[in-house]
Order: C-alpha cells, then sequence, then structure tokens
C-alpha cells in the first residue's frame, strides 16, 4: 500500500496544481471563442492519448515505471512556466501540449504501479482511492484559485497561475518514494521477455467490441472547459464559476472509492453503464438549464458521473490484462478512449458556434445514452468472466 498512498499524494498535489489554473483557462480564452478552446483541449488531449500507449509499453520492456513517471510529472512542472508568461491563447496551447505530453508519459506507468501494487481482488478499491484523492486534491486546487481570485481580483489570473506551480514540485518530489518492487519486475520479466506486436485483428472480438463502444462515448465526452463555458454564458461570475467545479470535483472524490469497493464486489457493468447514461442526461440537463440551482444540481451529477467511470474502467482493464504487459493494455486502453477527444472537443465548438450551446449539449446527451444501452450489451460478457 505504500506505493499506491504515495501515488495518490502525487496525484493529490499535482492535480491541485493544475487545477488551479483549469477552470480559469476558457474564462481566460473566452474572447478567442469556443473554436479555439475545442482546438486547444482537444489536440492536446489527443496527443497525451497516444503517448499513454507508447510509455505503458515502454515501461512493460524497460521493467522501469518510476523513471518515467518522473518525468511526465516533472514536463507538467516545466509547461506551467509557459502559461505563467503567455498573454494569449498561442501560450495556453504550448502549457497544455507540454503539460498533457507530461500526463502521456507518466500515466500508463503510474496506473500499473498502482495495479501491482493493490492485488487482483481490490483493483476496484485502489484505483477508486487513487481517484478519490486525485479529485480531492482538485477541489482543494479549486478552492485556493476561488480564494486567490478574491484577494487579487477577478482577471488577475497570471497570481494563480504562477503559485499553482507549488503543489507540482511538491507532487513530484513524492516520487522519489517510489519503490518499485523486485517480485513483480522478475513475474513481468518471465511473462513478457519478448512484448507481442499489437495487431486489431488479433484481440478478441468481444474487447474489439467493448473498445469501438467505449470509442463512440468519447466521441461525445468533450472538455469539461464547455461546461464551465456554458456557466460563463449563464451570467456566473468567475468566483462561482470556480465553485461550481469545486462541487463537481468534491462530489467526483466523495463516491470514488466506495463506487470502486462496490465494482469490486458486484460487478462493474452496471456501475459503467449507469455512469454512461448519467453523463447524457447530465448533457441534456445543460441545454435547458436558466438557473444557478440548475447548475448546482448538474455539476454535482456529474462528479457522480465521474466517480462511477473514472477509476472502474482501469479497473477492468487491469481485470483483463496480462500481467506481463499490464502496462501496454493500460496504455493502449487510455490511448483508443482518449484519441477521440479531439474531434470531439472539436465538434462540440463547431456546434455551439454555428448552431449554439443548446444543440451541441444535446446531440453529446442523445448519443451518451444510446452509447450506454450499447455498453451495457458488450460488458454482459465481461461481466461473467472478469468480475
Amino acid at each position: 500500500m505504500n506505493n499506491i498512498w504515495i501515488l495518490s499524494f502525487v496525484s493529490f498535489f499535482t492535480d491541485m496544481g493544475t487545477y488551479m489554473v483549469t477552470p480559469l483557462i476558457p474564462i481566460f480564452l473566452a474572447a478567442s471563442g469556443p473554436v479555439i478552446i475545442g482546438i486547444i483541449d482537444g489536440l492536446s488531449e489527443s496527443l497525451a492519448s497516444v503517448l499513454k500507449f507508447y510509455s505503458g509499453r515502454h515501461s512493460d520492456r524497460w521493467k522501469k515505471r518510476k523513471g518515467l513517471a518522473m518525468i511526465g510529472y516533472g514536463l507538467s512542472g516545466l509547461g506551467r512556466i509557459f502559461l505563467i508568461i503567455s498573454s494569449s491563447w498561442m501560450g495556453v496551447f504550448i502549457w497544455k501540449l507540454i503539460d498533457r505530453t507530461g500526463k502521456g508519459i507518466r500515466t500508463a506507468p503510474r496506473d500499473a504501479l498502482i495495479s501491482e501494487s493493490g492485488g487482483k481482488k481490490k483493483q476496484g478499491r485502489v484505483f477508486g482511492l487513487h481517484q478519490m484523492m486525485d479529485m480531492l486534491g482538485a477541489s482543494i486546487g479549486i478552492g485556493a484559485a476561488y480564494f486567490i481570485i478574491q484577494m487579487e481580483g477577478n482577471q488577475n489570473f497570471h497570481v494563480v497561475f504562477l503559485y499553482s506551480l507549488l503543489p507540482v514540485i511538491i507532487g513530484w518530489i513524492l516520487l522519489f518514494g517510489i519503490k518499485e518492487q523486485k517480485q513483480q519486475r522478475v513475474e513481468t520479466e518471465k511473462s513478457s521477455t519478448v512484448l507481442p506486436n499489437l495487431d486489431w485483428k488479433l484481440l478478441n472480438p468481444n474487447v474489439k467490441k467493448l473498445l469501438l463502444i467505449v470509442f463512440l462515448f468519447t466521441i461525445v465526452n468533450s472538455s469539461n472547459a464547455f461546461l464551465l463555458l456554458r456557466a460563463t454564458d449563464l451570467g456566473v461570475s468567475t468566483a462561482n464559476v470556480l465553485l461550481l467545479y469545486l462541487i463537481f470535483h468534491l462530489t467526483a472524490s466523495a463516491f470514488s472509492y466506495i463506487s470502486g469497493a462496490f465494482s469490486d464486489r458486484f460487478g462493474r457493468r452496471g456501475i459503467l453503464t449507469v455512469g454512461y447514461a448519467l453523463y447524457g442526461f447530465v448533457y441534456i440537463g445543460f441545454a435547458e438549464v436558466t438557473t444557478i440551482f440548475g447548475l448546482i444540481v448538474l455539476f454535482t451529477l456529474y462528479g457522480l458521473y465521474s466517480a462511477l467511470t473514472k477509476g472502474i474502467e482501469k479497473a477492468l482493464v487491469a481485470d483483463i490484462a496480462n500481467p506481463g504487459v499490464k502496462g501496454t493494455a493500460l496504455g493502449f486502453y487510455a490511448m483508443v478512449t482518449g484519441i477521440g477527444l479531439f474531434p470531439a472537443s472539436l465538434l462540440t465548438g463547431w456546434l455551439w458556434q454555428i448552431f449554439g450551446a443548446q444543440v451541441s449539449f444535446y446531440i453529446n446527451g442523445i448519443i451518451a445514452i444510446v452509447t450506454s444501452l450499447l455498453l451495457f450489451k458488450v460488458l454482459s460478457f465481461k461481466a461473467r468472466k472478469t468480475t
């Protein structure tokens, strides 16, 4: 559990720094328009998704996950410098690319470390714990940004950007406490001396169906920046937008471990299906919402969706992954689920700019609900064999 707690606190501090700035970015870029926001978020997240696969695969080959994690977290700190000195969307774009490159390098090796340290019967719990700490750190980061904005003024974003560097540095330092267990590395070496080439044709037909359904969901799973932009368009102040985002992360943190433990005991199928469907209804709600109370309810439900899906998806992958290629499997899954983020954010931004916010949210919401029904059917084999 030592590794799990350290990695959870690393994510706690890193996300504290990240989410001191993340909810401010769509406000900072509001004058640039939703298409620019979609391009920045979508392209950078898709880049990270591709890197997750390659870093996971290399962590299996080199048997050194800790080093890749340290490089990835370190890049996120270095990239923050470009955000601190930025004065336009271009500076934000450079920061986002470097930051997401770091995330792409670190995610799969880190998740493999968590999985290997948790035991086969506790995958939902350990990923739920990590997700809980991740979201709790994000919540505190948003709260810190709120207080700084209140003290410094609604538009003094660069002060927040500067302060956000401190927790990122703390998180990186904590990584030195990680120890890769020799027994795990020996088992991995025995089972994966030569990594097989990945070929879509060689995948189990049920796995193909699962990945295709999840990819379909990703196409409508656009950046959270659009939710914050929607709140801003409805007249919510910068400070209150931060509070709404805080509600989302607190809710996700509160329920992530519970949902992970529940999935260990009762299976992952039902929870993931409910989570995907909830996302769809939340997006339809964002199309219709007009009041601050409605926004509070929707951001709360959105946090519940995150708790029901994020950690459990990783636990499901860990269930079916060969121990020798666990980093590769987690990285491949992350690539497939994340590669659609660019078209998702670009499509949402384009629909918003051409037809308005309501149309974009309606389309995303309806497709997500249909996807949840398909997911329920596809996951029937997983429910019997792996959970």
